[in-house]
Formats: C-alpha cells, sequence, structure tokens
C-alpha cells in the first residue's frame, strides 16, 4: 500500500489524497506536478528515478476496506526543498550514461 504524502518535498504544496497533482516515483517519493516538470526534468532527486501520476485512494469504502478511512494519508509533511545544484549534477551523471535523453 502506498503511503501518500500530502506535501510536495520541494517546495511545500500542499497535496492532498485526491489531489491529480502529486506524482511518485519507485520509493514514493512525493512532488508536485510543477516541480517535476519544470525543476526536476521527471528525475527524482532522491533516487535518480522517474516519476508517475499519483494513484487516487478512495475517500469512503467501496470494495474491501480499500479506502482513506482504513489507510489514510499521512499526517506529518516531509519538507526537504531539493539542492538544485546538487540535482543538476545527477542529471548530468545520469544523461552521460544514457539513462535519460538529452
Amino acid at each position: 500500500m502506498l503511503e501518500l504524502r500530502n506535501c510536495c518535498e520541494n517546495c511545500n504544496k500542499d497535496l492532498p489524497a485526491h489531489s491529480k497533482e502529486a506524482r511518485i516515483c519507485s520509493f514514493e517519493c512525493t512532488f508536485c506536478m510543477d516541480c517535476v516538470e519544470n525543476l526536476l526534468q521527471e528525475v527524482c532527486p532522491n533516487c535518480g528515478g522517474n516519476f508517475q501520476p499519483r494513484p487516487i485512494r478512495p475517500a469512503t469504502n467501496l470494495k474491501n476496506n480499500n479506502d482513506l478511512l482504513t489507510y489514510p494519508a499521512r499526517k506529518d509533511p516531509v519538507y526537504k526543498p531539493v539542492d538544485l545544484e546538487a540535482h543538476r549534477l545527477l542529471i548530468e551523471k545520469l544523461r552521460s550514461g544514457g539513462h535519460i535523453q538529452h
């Protein structure tokens, strides 16, 4: 089950469980669509992986109690602004190794 983080790790933008702007990597690092597209260039600053839209967990029980009432979103924020210079170097490293396209 995904840990639904409640804000962008970089800019602290509110990303409630129903947000269509939330993006996650395979480690569930959570960023807003704006930071992912405009600052991070689709590369997670924590692991170097890519991002996907975060799935939306139903607010109420639709089937088997797999909902926010049973499995609530995280309440405390994960806020750690990205070191943009370190991220630039990570992107260069990934590009030079052929992991991402120019």
